[in-house]
């Protein structure tokens, strides 16, 4: 595999991971909180710098349903990391106490909410990109040929992920801490696993829900360029 490829994909990997340590504010306490969200940010600045041609090609190129949904829902994922990067400056209170805002609710509501937000954004951004990923695995896995066997077995797989994140979606009140501000905090009795598997499986919903719709809509594009060409 391209080095610059794997590079990327270890970047992306141990910054969605980093990003989940973060949610498990309430686990891993305030100074964990604010050093790995010091890490998270160095990593999506790298992230950006090793995409930096996708901006310049925005406006190139044909614009299908794909693509501006990718477009669309990577600039959001852009707007929601500064506006949380920019809050939790404003309300860091161990490593830049000198920036710090006292007492501001509204921006530790903005921080929160953007955060759980952000954190839906990079599911659906990852499923974006899923197809690309799996690309990427297959290569490195030396997977040449397809086996019917294996895509059935993965496609179990992630409807059992799907159904768990589901039932963990509902049992950690996901849709309450997307719309509603709780100033006291989401606490959990979960341990650092389970959040992180929990959350891992809350994120299958939407790269599976994501990757899947595209398939959809790539089949259906096809469908009816069969049907035009038939009629020409």
């Amino acid at each position: 595999m391209n080095h610059k490829i794997l590079f990327r994909l270890v970047n992306d990997l141990v910054m969605t991971f980093l990003m989940l340590m973060a949610m498990a504010y309430y686990i891993t306490g305030n100074m964990v909180h604010e050093v790995v969200g010091v890490v998270v940010l160095l990593l999506f600045i790298v992230h950006n710098f090793l995409n930096r041609r996708w901006y310049r090609a925005i406006l190139k190129g044909k614009h299908n349903l794909r693509r501006i949904l990718q477009i669309g829902i990577n600039l959001l994922f852009l707007v929601t990391m500064i506006v949380m990067i920019v809050s939790a400056l404003f309300i860091s209170s161990e490593l830049f106490p000198f920036i710090s805002i006292d007492n501001d609710m509204m921006l530790r509501q903005i921080h929160v909410q953007t955060a759980y937000w952000g954190f839906i954004i990079m599911a659906v951004h990852i499923g974006l990109s899923w197809e690309m990923i799996l690309n990427s695995l297959r290569r490195m896995a030396g997977i040449t040929g397809t086996n019917r066997i294996r895509t059935i077995a993965l496609r179990i797989l992630a409807v059992l992920i799907v159904a768990y994140g589901v039932r963990s979606s509902f049992e950690g009140e996901m849709g309450s801490k997307l719309f509603v501000y709780n100033p006291f905090g989401w606490s959990s009795d979960d341990s650092t696993i389970r959040f992180l598997i929990d959350h891992l499986a809350i994120m299958g919903i939407y790269v599976c829900g994501t990757h899947y719709t595209l398939k959809f809509i790539h089949k259906q594009g096809k469908r009816v360029e069969k049907q035009s060409d038939i009629v020409l």
